[in-house]
């Protein structure tokens, strides 16, 4: 096993620890970082605690992929220098290439800064910059308002300049993106507030205290501003985007929503890749308590790889990416079934804790259906995704997800329109403790967390409360392991 990767031998009997979607061996991880794609393959950087699943003394993880399904473990990327400016972490950043050498940014903490590490043998080995901090703390003007938040750091070329955008808050006012400028990636001209938030602001959804983990990519003729949203410290909201345009080192917002909607993804990173798609994956956070995960051995894990893209009206679509087929196993389908109202019936032959879903639903009115998964044969654990028509909206159930009393248990709720006579497309994956749901070509996506422990509770079934429906489609894949 790479170096500074302790194993809990506890993390791998634990029954809700996914097994297709990326996790280190064991403790904790929490947002991707530096991710890359070099020579062909597909580097994961991520914060990790290589010695306890809890937040402490953060290094950075690595990976490495050759397809976006398999993963092999690499040493430990970055590690906190004693006495130097990240002495008590290496936090989130982001990779460039500068001339054939792999450049990373991240943060160092306490005080937050912006540092840099540079590899010469193909990403596995780093050397810090002797220099660090190259920015050293927010602008002198806005210093004192941003309480030393100054955090995150993502960095793109644009003609002869590099740009660097970088996370922080003024207080009592919201979270704020600042723009700077350099030539040399060394040299750092501070420009401009890239965007300010309004902890006033409520509709269409809270911009809260502070922002995280930004992101500014380029889709088309637009571009996408990602931003992670914080309300308090220890209360991560969910990440937005705004799509507009990026012009003379100004953004003009267009269009905004909710990127995940569930309230366990949160810091996403893009990485854009050879073939001109933009790929990102989002830290998924625990929903049971830190006693538990430290019991285990393990926690926090990435969401799937998923594919940005733009609709006609520049909202977001965010889907699987097609690569992920190639874990597919055991298939059963289905098709031109009437939903019917309880009893509630399994369907027999079909039984998992790690299944990818595709359903089409015709509905009639205000009809209330959907499907239960992860179901025990009494029922005593089970977690329904229902669709609500009258409220046009997925809701995901988790009143009875585990037996466990160390669980949240609230329900996750994502809106879903429908256009007259449109169909309801699902796109399901289930993994042990993850659940991941997009609708209608991922015009919604929402990732929750439920944590079944009974070894019987592998059941799925469809449901019916109200109205009319047809399944008019089903497939159903048993899927393989990452590590296999």
């Amino acid at each position: 096993m790479p170096e500074g990767h302790a194993l809990n031998e506890n993390a791998n009997r634990d029954p809700c620890r996914p097994g297709y979607h990326f996790l280190p061996p064991a403790n904790w991880m929490n947002d991707p970082c530096g991710l890359i794609q070099w020579k062909g393959q597909y580097h994961l950087f991520y914060q990790y605690n290589p010695r306890a699943a809890y937040h402490d003394l953060i290094h950075w993880g690595h990976a490495v992929s050759e397809d976006l399904v398999h993963w092999t473990h690499l040493p430990v990327a970055l590690t906190p220098t004693p006495d130097g400016p990240d002495k008590d972490g290496c936090w989130t950043g982001c990779a460039v290439d500068h001339d054939g050498i792999p450049t990373l940014f991240y943060s160092g903490v306490f005080p937050q800064t912006v540092c840099i590490a540079t590899s010469s043998d193909d990403l596995l080995t780093w050397e810090k910059y002797e220099g660090n901090p190259v920015i050293e703390a927010p602008p002198h003007d806005l210093r004192y308002q941003t309480g030393g938040h100054f955090r995150d750091p993502y960095v793109w070329q644009e003609g002869e300049h590099w740009y660097l955008i970088i996370a922080s808050k003024v207080k009592d006012v919201g979270g704020m993106i600042l723009l700077y400028r350099s030539q040399d990636l060394i040299h750092w001209e501070y420009l401009n507030p890239l965007m300010v938030g309004d902890i006033h602001k409520g509709d269409p959804f809270r911009t809260g205290t502070m922002w995280e983990c930004p992101s500014l990519i380029q889709v088309g003729d637009r571009h996408v501003l990602l931003v992670s949203i914080q309300a308090t410290p220890s209360d991560h909201l969910y990440t937005v985007y705004h799509t507009g345009k990026f012009e003379a080192q100004r953004f003009t917002p267009e269009t905004q929503g909710i990127l995940v909607h569930g309230g366990y993804f949160y810091a996403p990173q893009v990485m854009p890749l050879d073939d001109g798609r933009h790929v990102l994956w989002g830290w998924l956070k625990e929903g049971r308590s830190q006693r538990t995960s430290e019991w285990t051995g393990w926690a926090g894990g990435m969401s799937l790889p998923l594919a940005l893209s733009l609709q006609k009206d520049r909202g977001m679509v965010v889907e699987p990416v097609p690569e992920l087929q190639a874990r597919r196993r055991e298939h059963w389908h289905l098709e031109g079934l009437e939903l019917e109202p309880e009893p509630f019936k399994l369907l027999e032959e079909i039984r998992g804790d790690s299944l990818e879903i595709v359903a089409e639903f015709e509905l009639e009115g205000e009809a209330e259906f959907g499907l239960r998964l992860r179901y025990s044969p009494d029922g005593r654990e089970q977690t329904r995704i229902v669709y609500q028509a009258a409220q046009s909206q997925i809701v995901v159930e988790r009143d009875e997800s585990s037996v466990s009393p160390d669980v949240e248990r609230g329900e996750c709720t994502a809106p879903v329109e429908l256009a007259a006579a449109e169909l309801l497309r699902l796109h399901i994956f289930l993994d042990r403790s993850v659940l991941e749901v997009f609708a209608n070509g991922g015009r919604t996506c929402l990732a929750t967390r439920i944590y079944p422990l009974r070894p019987d509770s592998l059941g799925l079934g469809l449901m019916l409360r109200s109205g009319r429906v047809k399944l008019r489609s089903m497939d159903v894949w048993a899927l393989a392991s990452t590590w296999e």
